[in-house]
């Protein structure tokens, strides 16, 4: 019967050669030609990926030397393909002028019962050794994996989505019109709120709003660098750069105004509104801070809190290039920029974008 299969495939019956396979793999799994054929079926069928997976498996448990140079010369005729098929799709998908915008590719984490497969899916979209793939994929929180043309992106995020890996995309575009404006202090609380502001160009203003426009809290410690004087293993003095504080930040996320109301710790005027703390309390602004903190929990108990920024960091503070093209309205003071601070802006942003993407 198998002779039979292979004429069905060679004269591209797959029809047919289907059929006829059908049984054999029932009744001789085992039989690396059955498989071999199994896999010539999916090639037909256009079904690439599943006859990859199909000759990776002949190669790991085959031990016939003829046997495996057919195997691997499929298995290189279809790695061909499929990086054709991968580049004419980012082709069409980069064809039109608004999808070469400068844009970026999230992943967002995956419970780790799902990670070894979706670990082999992302390998193959991504063309990554299974073991770099698995290392990519966060299990919490999120992770900056790509900037590029958000054609492409789009791109690839599909194909990542209906591999079952979450991710989503969005050009700087998108990230860069959002405004920020710095919370000096809440004058009132109710009915509405009412914050005293400054924009971006740093004009003072006054925002009123309701408590229940605010979708998302967003938490992140800014490290605070300084040039120190330490003694190397030789006892000879050098300079470093050391952290030497953390500043405090609190995103308020208003996403059908598209715009984020910023609170930082050491610029929030303490003694002005409702949270005024009188100066003769003496409260160090690590209290006076988490005070606030305590009074935007009870005005709005149950928003989701985001406070996993450093992790995101971490895969993001290296790309200076897509950085210095992120503002990040942020006012500290340091010797040098550092892309810190535009990681936090790009980190708040998505968050925006990620809000309003699921109220649509």
């Amino acid at each position: 019967m198998l002779d039979d299969v292979v004429a069905a495939v060679e004269r591209q019956d797959y029809g047919a050669a289907a059929q006829l396979l059908q049984p054999l793999l029932q009744t001789s799994p085992e039989n690396p030609w059955v498989q071999f054929y199994a896999g010539r079926l999916y090639e037909g069928l256009g079904e690439l990926e599943s006859a990859q997976n199909v000759y990776q498996s002949l190669l790991k448990n085959a031990t016939n030397t003829k046997f495996l140079a057919q195997v691997r010369q499929r298995l290189q005729r279809l790695e061909l393909l499929i990086q054709e098929q991968r580049q004419r799709g980012i082709a069409q998908a980069t064809s039109e002028p608004n999808n070469n915008q400068l844009g970026v590719l999230i992943l967002e984490p995956i419970d780790s019962e799902s990670k070894t497969v979706a670990a082999q899916n992302f390998a193959q979209i991504m063309e990554l050794e299974p073991y770099a793939a698995r290392l990519q994929l966060p299990s919490r929180g999120w992770r900056f994996y790509k900037s590029g043309a958000i054609g492409e992106l789009q791109f690839l995020g599909q194909q990542l989505g209906a591999a079952g890996i979450p991710c989503f995309w969005t050009t700087l575009a998108k990230i860069n019109q959002i405004r920020i404006f710095q919370v000096s202090y809440i004058q009132y609380a109710e009915p509405q709120a009412t914050v005293i502001c400054q924009n971006e160009q740093g004009q003072m203003g006054a925002m009123t709003f309701s408590w229940s426009e605010i979708s998302d809290r967003i938490l992140g410690l800014l490290p605070i660098f300084e040039q120190v004087v330490d003694r190397d293993v030789r006892g000879k003095l050098q300079r470093k750069t050391k952290t030497q504080d953390y500043a405090h930040f609190c995103d308020l996320v208003l996403p059908s105004r598209g715009c984020i109301l910023r609170i930082h710790d050491n610029s929030y005027e303490y003694q002005k509104g409702v949270t005024k703390i009188a100066k003769s309390d003496r409260a160090t602004i690590r209290i006076s801070w988490n005070s606030l903190l305590d009074f935007l929990t009870l005005q709005i108990p149950s928003i989701p809190i985001w406070s996993d920024f450093s992790p995101f960091a971490e895969t993001v503070i290296d790309q200076n290039e897509l950085l210095k093209r992120i503002p990040s309205n942020i006012h500290l003071l340091r010797r040098t920029p550092s892309t810190w601070d535009s990681a936090f802006a790009l980190y708040s942003a998505l968050v925006l974008i990620k809000t309003a993407h699921k109220s649509e």
